[in-house]
């Protein structure tokens, strides 16, 4: 783990405390790492907005995905804002906070495939999915008959559908607009069939994850969520990188 980013001070004359975030770096629009070593994107600006509602100072990490839980339960870092979703699963090892996004889960493929998404469709077919992600958990939940290959980022799972190396991919939409859609192969590729539905794999929204037992820490950060939706800051922050409003129902 690196931290790529100088100390954030927001308001620091009357900062109570620092808080480390981690984030992946590795999930464009949502966090990714900049030229200059900072990092950026949708959850590192709302997690700064946070910051400012609860004038704390905020430093921020960038760490490989599948390191995020065991780093935070380690103490390297104090917060998770990774567009890391709500989960069952999740919740037995880290608390959350109140969902701040929530964009349903899609398959893709190139146009034209006849594929379906159903798992007698993809019977036998290869699908790509980034490891440790709820569309994972979702692939080894119900297409036991498709061979599912994992990857360390959702964007090398959609390298390997543009080599022709997967047949399909699984990720979340905003994931698939922006990293493979909007890319220069974009146009020879669609989304496939409606959003999958599954509370127990597909969760219940984007939270920040912090460390269980930390209750106070939690209830300021809902505090400022609701703060930052209700005075136009997450519209702002919405409006930069998507033309919808992300919160969801």
């Amino acid at each position: 783990m690196v931290v790529l980013a100088a100390t954030v001070s927001l308001n620091p004359a009357s900062a109570e405390e620092k808080l480390r975030i981690a984030t992946e770096g590795a999930y464009p629009p949502f966090n990714q790492l900049e030229p200059d070593g900072t990092l950026s994107g949708f959850d590192v600006d709302i997690a700064k907005a946070i910051c400012a509602d609860m004038k704390v100072t905020c430093e921020f990490m960038k760490q490989d995905w599948d390191g995020l839980i065991p780093g935070l339960l380690a103490k390297k870092f104090d917060l998770i804002a990774a567009s890391m979703t709500i989960t069952a699963d999740r919740k037995k090892k880290v608390d959350f906070t109140e969902k701040y996004y929530q964009t349903p889960s899609q398959f893709s493929a190139r146009k034209g495939s006849g594929l379906g998404v159903d798992p007698e469709s993809l019977k036998g077919k290869t699908i790509g999915v980034q490891r440790g992600t709820i569309q994972a958990c979702y692939l080894e939940k119900f297409y036991s008959g498709s061979s599912v290959k994992v990857y360390p980022s959702q964007l090398e799972a959609f390298n390997d559908l543009v080599a022709g190396r997967v047949d399909v991919v699984f990720s979340d939409r905003v994931g698939a607009q922006e990293q493979l859609l909007k890319g220069p192969d974009g146009a020879n590729y669609e989304l496939l069939g409606p959003a999958q539905k599954d509370p127990g794999c597909l969760g219940e929204g984007v939270g920040i994850a912090l460390r269980k037992n930390s209750d106070d820490l939690r209830t300021k950060i809902n505090t400022a969520i609701q703060h930052i939706r209700a005075d136009g800051t997450y519209a702002k922050i919405n409006a930069k990188y998507f033309a919808f409003d992300l919160y969801g129902d």
